[in-house]
């Protein structure tokens, strides 16, 4: 994508507007997503899952793809990793507009399932990127097949999992959505003007995501912070924000499971892109020789995540106003790494 050359402040400014068009697609998209599931009668937690997390990960997916066939290694995986713990303080920060704390709300054990897959698969990334790919075909590492393997493993077991009713929560919350007017005219709409609207959403968030991702390659260099500091931070921030408003769009309508799987089926998908990216990296295995910030990232993202599974498995938690304690605790050790990456960049 060739874009003319821009001051800071001009970069500041498309930026801001380009996270203005993707917020609002991306809104736009979660109330699509919850008529589309009425409609088609699916699961809210199976619809976040594959579509809505999907959907919302095509700015990731074009710009891992994009780096890693310009060899950038440090911003594919600084990208992908460290959008994994901003993606979760997203769903925290979702709980504000939520009657409770959000992991109280789900009736089966998918998302506790979810989140426990997504532990196990950032342990092998971890245990990976410390270990150094020792084995390598084609110059592509087998750390990162097997990821993409699990992944898989992952995505059937879920699907499999969701009409199981084996394990049943009690003392649920009232499972009645907000009051909140979701957009006119949906419920009017035909299916096929639904899923042209959904893929128009889509469409906007790739396009403004990309943009965004130039945009903030542009301030990282204008700034001096360097892209690793940048990756980590604004550029995970920038391709995370369709997932920020389709999350607090969802909580918003009552979509609860939506929302929780939505964010979790980003992330899965965040670890996922390794391989695709190993393969488009023509230095030797992408996981080979990797920074101390790509480590702390996956450390990071497994503390916020095992914070929600906890969560999820306590249903009688803490409150703070209404936000639940695993909340609070997310939001605080994202931003203690933010002071981790600077600190390391």
């Amino acid at each position: 994508m060739h874009i003319p050359a821009t001051s800071l402040l001009q970069s500041l400014a498309f930026f801001t507007f380009s996270a203005a068009c993707v917020w609002v697609a991306g809104a736009r998209l979660a109330y699509l997503a919850d008529a589309l599931a009425d409609r088609f009668k699916l699961g809210k937690s199976l619809v976040g899952l594959l579509l809505l997390s999907l959907a919302t990960s095509l700015p990731e997916v074009a710009t891992t793809l994009s780096a890693a066939a310009q060899q950038s290694r440090n911003l594919v995986l600084n990208n992908l990793f460290g959008g994994i713990a901003l993606q979760t303080a997203i769903l925290a920060m979702a709980d504000f507009w939520a009657h409770g704390p959000i992991t109280n709300y789900p009736r089966k054990a998918n998302h506790a399932l979810e989140a426990t897959l997504l532990v196990l698969l950032l342990s092998v990334t971890l245990i990976i990127t410390n270990l150094g790919e020792t084995f390598v075909f084609a110059g592509v590492g087998l750390g990162s097949l097997c990821i993409a393997v699990i992944y898989g493993g992952a995505i059937w077991l879920l699907r499999r999992y969701d009409a199981s009713s084996d394990w049943v929560p009690v003392d649920l919350p009232d499972p009645e959505p907000l009051v909140f007017p979701a957009p006119t005219g949906l419920g009017q709409a035909g299916n096929v003007n639904l899923i042209w609207q959904a893929v128009f959403a889509c469409i906007a968030i790739l396009v403004f995501g990309l943009l965004l991702v130039v945009f903030a390659d542009r301030i990282a260099d204008q700034s001096g912070l360097g892209t690793g500091f940048i990756g980590v931070t604004l550029l995970a921030g920038a391709t995370s924000l369709p997932e920020l408003s389709t999350s607090i769009a969802a909580v918003r309508i009552g979509a609860y499971t939506m929302a929780i799987s939505n964010i979790f089926g980003s992330n899965l998908i965040m670890l996922v892109l390794v391989f695709p990216a190993d393969i488009l990296f023509r230095s030797g295995p992408i996981l080979q020789n990797t920074s101390p910030m790509v480590s702390l990232s996956l450390a990071f993202g497994l503390t916020v995540t095992s914070i929600y599974l906890v969560g999820l498995i306590v249903r009688r938690k803490p409150w703070i106003g209404s936000i639940g304690l695993d909340s609070i605790l997310v939001m605080l050790t994202f931003l203690a790494s933010i002071a981790a990456y600077y600190y390391v960049r």
